[in-house]
């Protein structure tokens, strides 16, 4: 584990495979209640894969990074997508690379490719992305905000975060706040002109496919969508051989085999 500062907060950052001069770069984006810990394994099986290099860091308030100040903008994922992301790839030294995003991750990823995309940027793969914010999700977190006080959810959450509290919050109360009831990303979305790979999960109980069709039809890049049956919220725990598959077909045809970036790729 490193830390990066980045706009003045040090985040977790983790580096699997080869360095972004010798490969392009998968970058992972984790979900709301996420970090870097919990893409387990995944980011260095998938690099490895395709022959990549693997970028994974935690955002400000989450894991091992420092704290973020609450209560979080109604604009943070923005803020990320815009200000965040794109200092911690130049800082890095990403050149041609991927963007792989679950969640609030997928949708951070949509905004950046939509309103900053760094230069080398060759696609996008989201997992249950949102790009408005629908009942059912706001239900959902309810749902989970319950659970955390009541059940062991807290104590299971502290183990990958130093203030879960500051994580947990910091998450659920924008979400549910009367500010975010009319939030999204949809003026972006035309921007977004690279290859995406569009997954959501049937049975996702924080959005319906009405996100996979909003994303597939207001952006201007080819975009392919994968429904996954039997799979909820977190396609690359819950389908994973499905997942991983089609995650590394889609590296494999946005990037040369020799790590160079395809000319052809729109």
């Amino acid at each position: 584990m490193t830390f990066a500062v980045i706009l003045g907060t040090a985040l977790d950052v983790r580096w699997h495979g080869p360095p972004p001069g010798a490969a392009p770069t998968l970058v992972f984006l984790h979900e709301g209640l996420g970090s870097a810990d919990l893409w387990r394994d995944y980011p260095a099986r998938l690099a490895g894969a395709v022959g990549c290099g693997a970028l994974v860091y935690t955002r400000a308030g989450y894991g091992r990074s420092g704290p973020a100040t609450l209560p979080r903008p109604t604009d943070y994922l923005h803020r990320e997508a815009l200000e965040v992301l794109p200092a911690l790839l130049e800082q890095q030294g990403v050149r041609e690379h991927v963007l792989i995003g679950h969640s609030d991750g997928g949708s951070i990823a949509l905004i950046h490719a939509g309103g900053a995309p760094r230069p080398g940027l060759r696609g996008v793969i989201t997992e249950a992305a949102h790009v408005f914010n629908e009942a059912v999700t706001r239900a959902s977190i309810r749902a989970v905000t319950d659970a955390y006080a009541t059940t062991d959810l807290r104590d299971r959450l502290a183990r990958h975060h130093d203030d879960v509290d500051m994580a947990f919050r910091g998450w659920s109360d924008v979400w549910l706040s009367d500010g975010f009831r009319d939030w999204t990303i949809g003026s972006v979305l035309p921007g977004v002109t690279v290859p995406l790979l569009v997954i959501q999960g049937e049975d996702d109980g924080y959005g319906t496919a009405a996100q996979v069709e909003a994303i597939v039809s207001q952006t201007c890049g080819p975009a392919e969508a994968l429904v996954l049956p039997h799979c909820a919220h977190v396609p690359h725990r819950e389908a994973v051989d499905a997942t991983f598959a089609a995650m590394e077909a889609f590296c494999r045809r946005v990037l040369r085999a020799t790590g160079t970036p395809e000319d052809d790729v729109r």
